[in-house]
């Protein structure tokens, strides 16, 4: 029987343990954790431009669907105009209720939000598409972030900022989608109306960019010039095929 040399035998146990070591790390990188807590809704204000729902009792009841104007208004049966943007549901209903009491005795008001598009967050930086989208139910930051494409390959996925201003404060939240992505939901914030997310590019994308617009200057002009002449040549086609 051939045994092998002993300082083989070492670099086998020795490699061994270095993987466990690997492995034990990585186990604990990827260990679940759970979201921040949702914050708590003290009320939601309506804006413009909301649609509602206004239920008034008794007979004859009164149901409408309506959408708040640009001017914050909404107008209700028997009532006329009602300031609805920057109240609650039920501010609104109440100013409702005390308005119709003159046309309805014990009149009962219930208003509801059907739609909320007032409510908004934005999205830019190494996404597929950037942009705007309302806040429809609770969005956490990778749904956010999933609404727009997800993100490009240069993004860098452990620099991204939730800006969130309140009044005149602003307050800049750190994100680890990288972690979020194994697990670890600790940056995982619940959007709020305004929010801005901004993913950034890596070192590397930075550097990229900067030497594309040294060395290619006129790249932007180029291609803005070639998307013309083909929307031009497309008008043209159809003009000749008319």
């Amino acid at each position: 029987m051939v045994y092998a040399p002993s300082h083989a035998r070492r670099s086998r146990v020795l490699s061994a343990g270095v993987l466990a070591l690997v492995v034990a790390a990585l186990g604990c990188a990827t260990k679940p954790q759970p979201p921040p807590t949702a914050p708590m809704i003290e009320g939601y204000v309506v804006g413009a431009p909301d649609e509602l729902a206004v239920h008034i009792l008794p007979d004859p009841e009164i149901s409408r669907e309506v959408r708040v104007r640009p001017d914050g208004m909404i107008s209700i049966d028997l009532v006329g105009d009602v300031q609805a943007a920057g109240r609650t549901p039920m501010q609104i209903a109440q100013d409702i209720q005390q308005q119709i009491g003159r046309f309805k005795r014990d009149a009962v008001v219930n208003v509801t939000v059907i739609s909320s598009p007032s409510q908004f967050v934005t999205v830019y930086g190494e996404v597929v598409t950037p942009g705007i989208f309302a806040l429809e139910t609770e969005t956490r930051v990778s749904e956010a972030i999933g609404r727009v494409g997800g993100t490009r390959p240069f993004a860098n996925l452990d620099a991204i900022r939730l800006i969130r201003t309140r009044g005149t404060q602003t307050e800049i939240l750190m994100v680890d989608l990288d972690a979020i992505s194994y697990g670890d939901m600790r940056t995982n914030h619940v959007m709020r109306e305004g929010d801005l997310i901004v993913v950034p590019p890596t070192i590397l994308a930075r550097f990229g960019y900067a030497m594309q617009a040294l060395l290619f200057p006129f790249q932007p002009l180029i291609s803005a010039g070639t998307s013309a002449g083909a929307i031009a040549a497309g008008a043209n086609t159809f003009s000749d095929a008319r």
